[in-house]
């Protein structure tokens, strides 16, 4: 028999009657004030990143009722099943193991053939990367979705453990406003290209390699098989391309879960195999933790009980991400994918309905950019949004004013929006910009915040290839955590394929003009898009 849904439990009965009776009206403010060990008692240290959760609006009660809820739910069962390779991908039939791929030998299933093939795609990483046999200089990712997103977000973040004399490119896009400049900076004869999808049928992706090909060949390349590399599993496809050099993976990795697979390529050539195995091992170590830790201290598990207490009793429906380090910029784009294409589901894994909300809006850009950005809207804006602050104690460069003016920054924006200020605060204040015609009292009112909103944050000492992977890994096994709990399947993703089916459908629309049974609004479109 399937697990039970949350919202068929008796514990979401409990939930829904302590919102009513306390949650709703939970004030942070008044919570530290009288509980003053509640810093120490929402604290959690997890490999390679320690969590205050203590800003957040759920108290010691609300923590016991969603642990209550996990276990009526058999999350550590269901967590279980998938770390022993059970097909818990139920619509697709397969297990989900990424897992796997960063377990040390012998200790994971798949073991001789997950450590073959790292083997293989590290040894490769290592020839690239000595500059004076192979020749490169520059190397092009392409692909898309996780075949881009993942190594487009690490490859940056770890910039101190990058090669000096390799520079990485991505393209994803198929508008070739992405392809084009890049091509511009390149020659041909020092420039290694990676065409990154399982199928090699993934029609960006291809769209933008067949370009990539012809360039090479009009720019007066030659040995395009030295020059092209496939990570695919269609050899044959790949072949009559013109690639000769495969590194595969397996389809109990999904694409937002494979950057630790060969479609992590780019990142160990960045930066090399030592320190992707390292990528690995801190990712590992994550996965133990949330395999052993007890509910109560496991972290993974912590955020995705807050994740389900905002999203389905506060009525949170997005949540900011805001590293503080300026390598994490694309990890807001990251998590987009990796949560909302996991959990953005309206039916559960039995084809039922839903009746509560699944996926938040994940967005996000690193502070202090935000902070002149969107961070307006946080602080004084009609809706809450919870807000996750990512900082890392130890820069990788020596300008170290900056980054204590960067953790500033960071711990007094998540105070800012705990702490808010009061209209009588603000009338005591003198406010240089201020209009000397304004009323005082309206402008009291304009510069008051109303305070009590949420934020969490994560603390990584430094920002090396182990802390990411664990960081990463972190995410991974929160959004399993609240997917399981909605009792949606976060492993498939149906909702991609229905636009890619219409565009192969309007593409030879387009050629023809042929608008015969199109809606008015997409013929409309089309023939404007013509004329």
């Amino acid at each position: 028999m399937p697990a039970p849904r949350c919202d068929e439990t008796a514990a979401w009965t409990a939930l829904s009657r302590h919102f009513e009776d306390s949650g709703r009206s939970l004030d942070l403010r008044q919570a530290f004030a009288s509980e003053p060990h509640r810093f120490e008692r929402f604290c959690i240290e997890a490999p390679e990143v320690f969590a205050d959760l203590s800003k957040n609006r759920w108290s010691e009660a609300t923590r016991a009722l969603l642990l209550t809820l996990a276990q009526e739910c058999q999350l550590a069962e269901r967590r279980d099943a998938m770390l022993r390779g059970e097909p818990i991908n139920t619509s697709e039939g397969r297990a989900v193991l990424h897992t796997a791929l960063r377990a040390p030998q012998g200790a994971g299933p798949h073991s001789d053939t997950v450590h073959d093939m790292l083997d293989r795609f590290l040894a490769y990483a290592e020839q690239v990367r000595d500059t004076a046999s192979s020749g490169f200089t520059d190397v092009v990712n392409i692909g898309i979705g996780g075949s881009d997103l993942g190594p487009q977000m690490a490859v940056p973040a770890l910039d101190a453990w990058c090669h000096p004399g390799l520079r990485l490119h991505f393209v994803s896009n198929v508008d070739g406003h992405d392809i084009t400049p890049v091509l511009r900076r390149l020659d041909p004869a020092r420039t290694l290209f990676i065409v990154a999808s399982k199928t090699f049928t993934t029609q960006e992706t291809m769209a933008n390699a067949q370009v990539a090909r012809a360039w090479f060949l009009a720019q007066g390349g030659t040995d395009l098989g030295r020059h092209f590399v496939g990570v695919t599993t269609n050899l044959d496809a790949a072949a009559e391309f013109g690639i000769h050099r495969t590194f595969g993976f397996w389809d109990w990795v999904g694409g937002r879960f494979s950057l630790w697979s060969a479609i992590g390529l780019p990142i160990a050539i960045a930066i090399g195999a030592e320190n992707f195995r390292a990528l690995l091992a801190g990712a590992h170590a994550m996965d133990r933790h949330f395999a052993e830790a007890p509910l109560a201290q496991n972290l993974p598990v912590q955020l995705g009980l807050l994740d389900v207490w905002y999203r389905n009793f506060l009525g949170f429906s997005s949540r900011s991400v805001a590293p503080y380090h300026q390598g994490l910029r694309r990890l807001p784009a990251y998590l987009q994918q990796l949560e909302m294409e996991s959990n953005g589901k309206q039916v559960d894994a039995l084809g039922r309905p839903l009746t509560v909300a699944t996926s938040p809006v994940v967005w996000g850009e690193p502070g202090t950019n935000g902070q002149h950005a969107y961070f307006q809207m946080l602080h004084q804006g009609t809706d809450v949004v919870p807000v996750e602050f990512i900082a890392v104690k130890r820069p990788t460069h020596e300008h170290t004013d900056l980054h204590t003016k960067l953790l500033a920054n960071c711990l007094a924006q998540s105070q800012a929006l705990m702490l808010g200020k009061t209209a009588a605060q603000a009338a005591t204040e003198r406010a240089p910009t201020a209009s000397p015609d304004l009323d005082p009292q309206v402008l009291a009112q304009q510069r008051s915040f109303p305070g009590n909103r949420p934020s969490t944050t994560l603390l990584l000492d430094e920002l090396t290839p182990r802390a990411l992977g664990a960081l990463i890994a972190l995410y991974e096994h929160r959004v399993f955590t609240s997917g399981a709990l909605w009792g949606v399947n976060s492993f498939d993703q149906w909702g991609v394929e229905l636009g890619k089916a219409l565009c192969n459908q309007l593409l030879p629309r387009l050629a023809s003009g042929d608008v015969q049974g199109l809606d008015g609004s997409t013929a409309g479109l089309l023939q404007r898009l013509r004329d």
